[in-house]
């Protein structure tokens, strides 16, 4: 119930005033504590020169980003330019052949950069999972593939194949276990789809087309294998109304998208705070909240910059790749919650959905959620943070699962029956509130460390109650409320759009 209900416009409004002032007071508490903490001595090699006409300087915490856009930028420039530039004369001269052409570029890429020992290494697993594949057993393919991916994850077989990787460079590690990783679900997908063909198994030669193009090689997102192969197996290549326009207006705002972090961080240190406990306890509640909240927002854009960048080059390959994730900010479901959809899409499919069927069933549920854990555990790298982390997002995602089913028993079905829909919105929106935090709480685990987690939780649930804790829910229910506004808007266009295409 609920889900096409409209609020009033008042009550909307006053909610999108709560929202907008909270962030804004929030915002000024971490602004202020970045800019009396920028010369403290804890947080020397978190935060670098910046731009001294501002007298500002810089939160340099985040290895990845740093990465991409000093010691990696002119690789990424030279690289994907070289390959967008490949693929377009491809693409003009011998379409049909164009998966072959990128394929030859990825591996010279691949070569080039990381050298032969480590292609070699690529070309082994390869050819063991395709092996596999001929025998077409569904729990063969699993086993022999997570075997392969704990080679690269677990110790010390992961040392033992970089270290025939000779030479050295500030990326070596990186670009060996991102491609190496990634190439091992490529490899899985390739099998399981394999399975799925009536008639024999696609070829190796069609397993190293899909593993060797470069924009998905070393940092993804993965692209299930019948979905490239499909892909590029069209002849006939022709752009969609406004394709071209849409491609541009992305790289635009994914240019943006980088210019606005770059000035972010040179006011919010979001990323270097929450390294110095004790400097971070004496924030305000808001503030703690509001730096637990920038933390998985900032993750979420950073993660929208370089599967963006990456999609963009793929669309001008006229592939349909896998979408930017959804923004933490829309989020209040842990069923939605990821941050890389290309291997969300993968687990989905080929471990959640085929154990989990249509979610309906509690125990399947369980073990559907539980295996799909212990797989991204096993991606992710096992650690202890990373256990800790997979459990608690588990125990959300289930959790969600045996609340429904709680509260579509008699007596609460009955009394929300009874309710008017924009009631029931206003009740299940006081849950997805909670919800929210649940997300935001779990997620930090990952992304700061679990002492900042535990010092968040305990300041918002147990030396901030009932004062923070409750106003701090209110604005998140106002939050929640605006973000079912948008899914209410988002349902009736669809709704608008297969109307049209029944009477059409």
């Amino acid at each position: 119930m609920g889900v096409k209900t409209m609020l009033p416009n008042y009550e909307l409004g006053v909610y999108a005033l709560v929202v907008t002032c909270a962030v804004v007071y929030s915002g000024s508490g971490i602004f202020e504590a970045s800019r009396d903490s920028m010369n403290r001595k804890a947080f020397r090699d978190g935060i670098k020169p910046g731009w001294h006409y501002f007298g500002r300087k810089m939160d340099v915490a985040d290895f990845e980003w740093v990465m991409w856009f000093t010691s990696f930028r002119n690789v990424i420039i030279f690289a994907l330019s070289g390959h967008v530039l490949f693929a377009k004369i491809c693409s003009m001269t011998v379409p049909q052949h164009r998966a072959v052409m990128y394929m030859l570029y990825g591996v010279l890429a691949v070569l080039g950069s990381m050298g032969l020992v480590y292609l070699m290494i690529i070309l082994s697993h390869c050819l063991v999972l395709y092996s596999v594949a001929l025998a077409k057993q569904k729990w063969l393919c699993y086993v022999a593939g997570l075997c392969c991916l704990a080679s690269f994850k677990v110790e010390p077989f992961g040392s033992w194949q970089s270290g025939f990787v000779t030479g050295a460079f500030d990326l070596q590690d990186v670009l060996f276990y991102g491609g190496s990783t990634f190439t091992i679900m490529r490899c899985m997908s390739f099998a399981l789809e394999s399975l799925e063909k009536k008639e024999g198994i696609y070829s190796i030669f069609d397993l190293l087309k899909y593993n060797f193009y470069l924009p998905f090689f070393f940092f993804g997102p993965v692209m299930t294998f019948d979905q490239f192969h499909a892909q590029t197996s069209t002849r006939e290549l022709r752009r969609k109304d406004d394709e071209m326009k849409n491609i541009r207006v992305n790289a635009l705002l994914h240019v943006g998208a980088i210019v606005a972090v770059d000035i972010f961080f040179h006011f919010f240190y979001i990323l270097t705070l929450p390294s110095d406990l004790k400097f971070v306890n004496r924030l305000s509640d808001w503030s703690l909240a509001g730096l637990a909240y920038s933390n998985l927002v900032y993750d979420w854009v950073k993660a929208a910059v370089m599967f963006g960048v990456i999609n963009t080059i793929a669309r001008l390959d006229h592939l349909d790749p896998p979408q930017p994730p959804k923004c933490i900010t829309m989020l209040y479901i842990f069923a939605e919650t990821h941050f890389d959809r290309g291997i969300n899409d993968w687990l989905c499919k080929y471990v959640y959905d085929h154990l989990g069927e249509n979610h309906n069933n509690i125990m399947k549920e369980l073990l559907a959620s539980v295996s799909t854990f212990a797989v991204t555990t096993l991606w992710l790298g096992p650690c202890d943070i990373v256990y800790i982390w997979s459990v608690a997002n588990c125990f959300g995602l289930n959790f969600e699962l045996w609340v429904q089913k709680f509260f579509q028993l008699g007596p609460f079905a009955k009394l929300e029956a009874k309710m008017s829909g924009a009631m029931s919105r206003r009740v299940r929106a006081a849950f997805g509130a909670v919800n929210f935090w649940a997300i935001v709480l779990y997620n930090i685990l990952a992304l700061n460390s679990l002492d900042f987690a535990l010092l968040v939780t305990k300041r918002l649930l147990v030396t901030g109650f009932p004062v923070s804790t409750l106003s701090i829910w209110f604005i998140t229910y106002c939050g929640v409320q605006l973000i079912k506004e948008r899914e209410r808007i988002l349902a009736l266009q669809e709704e608008e759009k297969s109307d049209k295409a029944k009477v059409e």
